[in-house]
C-alpha cells in the first residue's frame, strides 16, 4: 500500500486545459513497464485511428441532471470491495481508472468492476505526473504497457478511457490512448480527496464545484481512503436526494 508520504492527486490537466497542481508528485514504488513476467496481452486488436476522439471528455454521454464518478489509483485488495458495496447500494456507477501494477496484483477486482456495470480507465504504469515532459516513447510505453497489464488481468475486459496522472496529457499521447480505443478522461470535480482535508470539506468542494460540470475525480487507491468513502458516502445519499442520476463520461 502506498503511504501517505507518497499521495498526489490527479488533479489538473496538462494539455490545453492546464490546472495541473504545483509540483504534484507521486513517488510509489511500481515495476518497470513491460517487466520479466508480463504475459502477452489477450485483448482484441486495437481500434483504428480515427475511431475515438482523441479530445478530453469531460461532460456525460446523458443529458439531465447526470454526474460521472470516477475512482483512481486503483483497484486496492481493501478499499475497491468497500467502494464497490457503497455504489451497489446506491445503483451508482463509476469509472475506475486503475493502475497497471494495481491490476496485475488484483485482477479479480477488476472483473467485480465490470461485472457491476462499472467502466475501467487506463491510468499509466508508474502515475507519473510529469510524463507530458517526457519523450514520446516513453508516454506511450506508460499508456501502452499499462493497458497490456489491465488487459491481461481483466481478460480482455473494455477499457474505455485513458487518465493521464496529474492530467499529464500531450496530443500525442491522447492520440495512442485514442489509437488503441481509449478516450482520453479529464473532468470538472477535483476536491482533492488524497490529501485527507476532512470528510466534510470533500463533500462540500464537490457540491460547489458541481457547477463546472458532472466529472468527479476521488480516489479508491493510492493510500488510506476512508475520507473518501465516508465522503462518497455522504455525497451519494445527497445526489439521491438532489434528483442526480448517475452517468459515464462521453467516450
Amino acid at each position: 500500500m502506498v503511504t501517505a508520504a507518497a499521495l498526489t492527486s490527479c488533479g489538473g490537466t496538462a494539455d490545453t486545459s492546464a490546472n495541473r497542481p504545483v509540483g504534484s508528485t507521486y513517488q510509489a514504488a511500481r515495476p518497470a513497464p513491460g517487466g520479466a513476467g508480463v504475459e502477452p496481452p489477450i485483448a482484441p486488436p486495437a481500434k483504428e485511428s480515427g475511431k475515438v476522439d482523441p479530445s478530453i471528455s469531460r461532460h456525460s454521454q446523458d443529458g439531465g441532471k447526470a454526474v460521472n464518478l470516477t475512482l483512481d489509483d486503483g483497484p486496492d485488495a481493501v478499499w475497491t470491495p468497500r467502494f464497490l458495496e457503497l455504489l451497489a447500494k446506491h445503483g451508482a456507477k463509476a469509472v475506475f481508472c486503475v493502475l497497471g501494477p494495481a491490476a496485475k496484483a488484483n485482477p479479480e477486482l477488476l472483473g467485480r468492476i465490470v461485472d457491476a456495470g462499472h467502466r475501467l480507465c487506463d491510468h499509466s504504469v508508474h502515475h507519473d505526473t510529469g510524463m507530458d515532459k517526457k519523450p514520446v516513447d516513453y508516454q506511450t510505453r506508460e499508456v501502452l504497457d499499462a493497458k497490456d497489464m489491465i488487459d491481461q488481468a481483466s481478460g480482455g475486459r473494455r477499457i474505455w478511457y485513458y487518465r493521464a496522472p496529474g492530467g499529464a496529457f500531450t496530443p500525442e499521447s491522447r492520440q495512442v490512448a485514442a489509437d488503441h480505443g481509449m478516450r482520453p478522461l479529464g473532468w470538472n470535480v477535483d476536491p482533492s480527496d488524497y490529501q485527507r482535508p476532512g470528510v466534510d470539506t470533500i463533500v462540500t468542494r464537490v457540491q460547489q464545484q458541481l457547477t463546472k460540470g458532472p466529472t468527479v475525480l476521488m480516489h479508491d487507491g493510492g493510500g488510506n481512503r476512508e475520507q473518501s468513502f465516508q465522503a462518497l458516502e455522504k455525497l451519494l445519499t445527497w445526489f439521491d436526494e438532489q434528483g442526480y442520476h448517475y452517468s459515464f463520461p462521453q467516450s
